[in-house]
């Protein structure tokens, strides 16, 4: 099957104005987070339906059109990489996760991270040495130590907790307001399922997290537990 063939299919579900929406939505101007990358306006639900219809693809036509200036195929790539990564066994899902580590320079959009890392990052470090994320944690690459804090979110849901909270702490003085809500948003994760893990947490770092960080984290604490945290 031809990247050429995949791009046409994804193509004909594009649309004029939904790209300029999307242009705005995940801020391409000038000094803006994803400045310079393209939409051509094809809505997820889309981008899923063309993903499992070609969903057996090599590895290398998927690399090739994770390679695209154009965001809805970067999204469309990783998509089919989820879906591949599903259905492979321990051999395949390790071919992935290296491809998908390999090119994180096209991952480079906060929809791209939070659809992908739990479910290649994450999953594949379930049960092995997770250092790479620490790695990731510390890199200059915004996107990158998204997918730091991000892939933790596989662990999360298995009730595991300790790298969320080890990473958050790494990123805590982080200068970019995604690394902060990406934490905050983790860390009411775990909450969900250990509030006493985060109020600890919350009790030592309070003070010195970001304000989005904090209100991400206690967002489903009671109105009066919120408040004593925020005016503090």
């Amino acid at each position: 099957m031809s990247v050429y063939k995949i791009k046409q299919d994804l193509r004909k579900n594009s649309s004029k104005e939904k790209a300029k929406i999307l242009q705005r939505f995940f801020k391409t101007a000038p000094g803006e987070y994803g400045y310079g990358d393209i939409f051509i306006g094809v809505c997820v639900p889309h981008i899923r339906k063309i993903a499992k219809k070609y969903r057996q693809v090599d590895l290398s036509s998927a690399a090739k059109l994770l390679a695209s200036g154009i965001h809805e195929e970067r999204l469309l790539a990783l998509v089919i990489l989820v879906l591949k990564f599903e259905e492979a066994g321990a051999p395949g899902r390790k071919k992935i996760y290296e491809l998908y580590l390999k090119n994180t320079e096209y991952i480079n959009n906060w929809d791209l991270v939070d659809l992908t890392a739990p479910n290649i990052v994450g999953k594949f470090l379930a049960n092995t040495d997770k250092k790479i994320l620490y790695s990731l944690a510390r890199s200059n690459s915004l996107w990158e130590r998204r997918i730091s804090i991000i892939a933790t979110l596989n662990f999360i849901r298995n009730n595991s907790f300790t790298d969320t909270l080890k990473i958050t702490r790494l990123l805590l003085s982080d200068k970019e307001d995604l690394i902060h809500k990406a934490c905050g948003w983790m860390l009411r994760e775990v909450g969900k399922r250990n509030k006493a893990l985060v109020v600890d947490f919350l009790s030592r770092h309070c003070k010195n997290m970001p304000r989005v960080m904090l209100r991400y984290a206690i967002e489903r604490f009671p109105e009066r537990e919120r408040a004593r945290y925020l005016f503090k």
